[in-house]
């Protein structure tokens, strides 16, 4: 399952403002007095909320551009969770502070193609023993529980015994019978990974957090 990603620009802008009043000088000029005030606040407090606007939006982009990126899916693989052309956000920074975990749905740069990306869930880590016996997946001689999978998606295929390199990540789809994954491509090398999935928004009735 391939993806593709788009960013957004930013803009920031900050307005300063200053106010006064004058003393009214007689009861003929008292209109003419009256009126500058008015406009002032009138200008002020319209600065202030464009500054506000301004400074919200950038707050957003920033956000979104240095911690979550939109990317939509394109492909099946990964069913029944995400969909063809399901829009989501995935988390840019999180695997700075924090280890991969196995069942994360993650992002990453196809090994054979980096200009592509690709979207699996975490299956094996490194050190781990693993193997698959007519679609079965067994890790350190215990069989994986993967309720993420429906029967109606699950194969029957089998893969010999391998141990997950260091710094590596046995990847699969949750489509077990069309997923191209790790059981052809091999596991996928830590720095080739730049997100974890976690939040679909687009369309209305799938929006809700991936796991």
């Amino acid at each position: 399952m391939q993806i593709g990603f788009h960013e957004n620009p930013v803009s920031d802008s900050t307005n300063e403002l200053e106010s006064g009043a004058s003393e009214p000088q007689s009861g003929a000029t008292q209109p003419a007095a009256n009126a500058a005030p008015s406009q002032q606040k009138k200008a002020s407090g319209l600065g202030l909320w464009l500054r506000d606007l301004f400074v919200s939006v950038a707050a957003s982009v920033l956000i979104i551009t240095f911690l979550y990126q939109p990317v939509r899916v394109e492909g099946t693989s990964m069913l029944p969770r995400l969909e063809d052309s399901d829009r989501l956000f995935i988390n840019k920074f999180v695997y700075h502070i924090s280890a991969i975990e196995r069942g994360d749905v993650v992002v990453f740069h196809y090994p054979r193609d980096p200009e592509k990306s690709y979207i699996k869930r975490v299956i094996g880590l490194p050190g781990d023993r693993l193997w698959i016996a007519e679609g079965q997946v067994w890790l350190n001689g215990q069989p994986l529980r993967e309720s993420y999978v429906p029967g109606v998606y699950r194969d029957t295929r089998s893969m010999a015994e391998m141990v997950v390199p260091p710094d590596t990540y046995f990847m699969m789809g949750d489509h077990r019978s069309i997923s191209s994954d790790s059981r052809e491509f091999g596991p996928v090398e830590r720095p080739l990974i730049y997100g974890k999935a976690v939040f679909i928004y687009w369309p209305a009735k799938d929006a809700g957090a991936v796991r």
